[in-house]
């Protein structure tokens, strides 16, 4: 291969990769821009709204009553319902301490329900679980008028909402507007400062700084992709802090009484079905739900790779997004582009190789003319390639340094910056590992262990 042949191999591969580089730093620039501006909005009386919060339980002894006493402490008049997967630890007698302690004299707490499921229809995923809370609910409350006034609240085990949200969710702008469907809240790492008990000084550091990583991400460019899904009308459901109308949840239900489906990403899914239905759905940064950030790095990538798994199995749903009357054609746009996601992580792992392997293979062969193209302006081009690959993560370091942390030091954000970046690029890995499980139909729920849930052996236990 000859220096014009690899000159030319090299300018086609990395114009298709630049193209790609560039079209997502004019995405970034386009969403940074109304994330930056945005300024709180009013609050409404949560008192005109009656609230319930589901929460989906699988083995969630370790944190399930701390859960459950808060919500009753800071929601008094809500409604907490401990949907439990079929645990095999003590979850079961962790609830009913739980709500022995939160019923203030009163036994058993009218306010705290527990669903309980069991095997074999246990353990089918989160949204077969959302389900059958759902179900009894309604069961509960009956199908007359009034479901339009309950409001159902998703929240992990792990999880702590804000004080403030029944009252921003209340808002005229959010639930007090009737068209609004449902709304999710920002989210956040309540372990973002707190260093892991790991045995060393690198595991320490390491798993502190990815939750504070997932921190940045939640924070600041998945909160920034929202609000500019305010301008596309297709603002996504998270499957933590996620607060839905009960009518809305009845209306796309059907006869099967299954609002939430069977994807592995039960809340993106959740969100198509109302978008399609004709609801509008909102993103608040103005509250937010505080969550557990992972310190292992295999447990961050089993959970993202169900995300990614779960992605594109709703890639099903492409017709219906594309020829649905309640989607503008610029919002049909928007959410094919987020499902694409990942088979374009997959092509980006075959094609941003090429110009290096090419570069090495010929460098091989005939150093000279390789050197020679290189030192005179090839390296240019790997410079951007290079910088555009980068750019785009690294901006959020200063914007979570300034705007979340409201802390000063331009050095330290753009750290967290490349950190992100690096960070980033492990989705190219798990996308691959979707790929490999979706072939391989292994479409079962992936449990995300916690912190603290270790083996005999000191290992974090993960399902398969």
């Amino acid at each position: 291969m000859n220096g014009n042949t690899v000159a030319v191999l090299l300018g086609v591969t990395q114009a298709f990769a630049l193209t790609l580089s560039v079209s997502f730093i004019v995405y970034v620039l386009v969403i940074i821009v109304p994330y930056l501006r945005h300024r709180p909005g009013d609050t409404g009386d949560p008192a005109s709204f009656e609230w319930h919060f589901f929460v989906p339980c699988r083995d969630e002894d370790p944190v399930i009553g701390a859960t459950i006493g808060y919500l009753r402490q800071t929601f008094p008049d809500a409604h907490v319902w401990i949907i439990d997967d079929d645990s095999d630890d003590e979850t079961i007698e962790a609830v009913a301490a739980a709500a022995a302690t939160a019923g203030r004299g009163v036994r058993p707490d009218p306010f705290v329900h527990l669903v309980r499921r069991y095997r074999p229809d246990a353990r089918t995923g989160k949204g077969a679980a959302l389900n059958q809370a759902y179900r009894e609910l309604m069961a509960w409350r009956g199908e007359g008028a009034g479901l339009s006034e309950v409001i159902v609240g998703v929240v992990d085990a792990d999880g702590r909402p804000a004080p403030n949200c029944l009252d921003v969710c209340a808002a005229k702008h959010l639930f007090g507007d009737a068209g609004i469907g449902a709304v999710q809240l920002d989210v956040r790492m309540l372990n973002r400062d707190v260093e892991p008990d790991a045995p060393t000084w690198w595991g320490r550091k390491f798993g502190l700084k990815l939750a504070q990583v997932q921190d940045l991400e939640f924070r600041t460019a998945i909160a920034a992709i929202q609000t500019s899904r305010g301008f596309t009308g297709t603002i996504a459901m998270g499957g933590n802090g996620q607060f839905t109308r009960l009518s809305a949840l009845y209306s796309i239900a059907g006869g099967t009484a299954t609002p939430w489906r069977g994807s592995l990403l039960e809340d993106f899914e959740l969100g198509v079905h109302l978008l399609t239905g004709g609801w509008r759905t909102a993103f608040t940064p103005d509250s937010h739900v505080e969550q557990e950030g992972l310190y292992s790095l295999r447990r961050f990538l089993t959970q993202r790779t169900r995300w990614g798994q779960g992605t594109m199995q709703c890639s099903r749903y492409v017709r219906q997004i594309w020829d649905s009357p309640h989607l503008s054609t610029l919002g049909a746009g928007e959410m094919l582009y987020y499902l694409a996601q990942p088979w374009l992580q997959l092509l980006g792992t075959v094609l941003y190789p090429i110009p290096f392997l090419i570069l090495v293979s010929s460098g091989i062969s005939e150093p000279d003319q390789v050197w020679s193209w290189f030192a005179g302006d090839g390296w240019i081009l790997f410079a951007i390639y290079g910088t555009f690959g980068i750019l785009p993560f690294a901006v959020w370091g200063p914007v979570y340094y300034r705007k979340c942390l409201q802390r000063k030091g331009f050095v330290r954000g753009i750290g967290m910056g490349l950190a992100y970046a690096l960070y980033v690029y492990t989705f190219y890995i798990t996308s691959w590992r979707a790929l490999f499980r979706i072939v391989r139909r292994r479409n079962g729920w992936a449990k995300t262990r916690r912190n603290t849930e270790l083996t005999g052996s000191g290992k974090v236990a993960l399902d398969r």
